[in-house]
This record gives structure tokens, sequence and C-alpha cells, in this order.
């Protein structure tokens, strides 16, 4: 990879993408992955939302700050994404894909 005049990588959104998943998996052990939206449950307007999956696609509890920092982290990362439509950030190889085309199999 090529350094860029300022001594970081020729490729930063990638090296953001990856510090964001390792900074994630520091903060929610056993994360795995995590689905951002703007619809959640409790609001009639949009605002960030993340639910976080575990290894065996169990749920796993956040605090509503928690989840909401969390999608914003997300959400910041990908700005150029179409947050009209969920998306899931896969942890383990620092992807997001639209969470739709993960449910009918071709994500990734």
């Amino acid at each position: 990879m090529h350094a860029m005049p300022s001594g970081t990588s020729g490729c930063p959104d990638a090296d953001r993408q990856r510090r964001l998943a390792a900074r994630l998996a520091d903060v929610i052990p056993g994360a795995v992955t995590i689905r951002v939206s703007l619809d959640g449950p409790a609001q009639a307007w949009p605002h960030p939302h993340a639910v976080v999956k575990d290894e065996a696609g169990q749920t796993m509890e956040l605090g509503r700050t928690t989840a909401r920092v969390v999608a914003r982290w997300i959400l910041r990362v990908w700005p150029e994404a179409d947050w009209n439509r969920p998306h899931t950030f896969d942890l383990a190889d620092a992807t997001l894909t639209r969470s739709d085309l993960i449910a009918a199999g071709r994500g990734r």
C-alpha cells in the first residue's frame, strides 16, 4: 500500500473501517454483527439504532445510549450508504452490507 505524504496508508477508509470494527469488538465483547438503521422500535421519527448479534445469532442487549452511539459511529464511517435501508456491519471483516441483501443470500 502506498503511503500518503501525511504518513497514513493509501487506503484510509479501509483502515478506518478496520479500526472501527476492532474498537466495537472491544466495546461489545462477543459481538459479531451490528445491524444499523434509522428506525428504532421506540421512536416515531428517524434516529440511529443498532442491534448487535453474537456468534450464535442471538441478540445482545445494549442500553439505548450505547445502541445510538454505536449506530452513529457506523453511520459516520459510511456516510455515502443509503441509510433509508438498514445495513449490517460484520466485525470480522469490517464490511457493511445492506441487510436486505444479506437476508436474500446475496450479501458479501
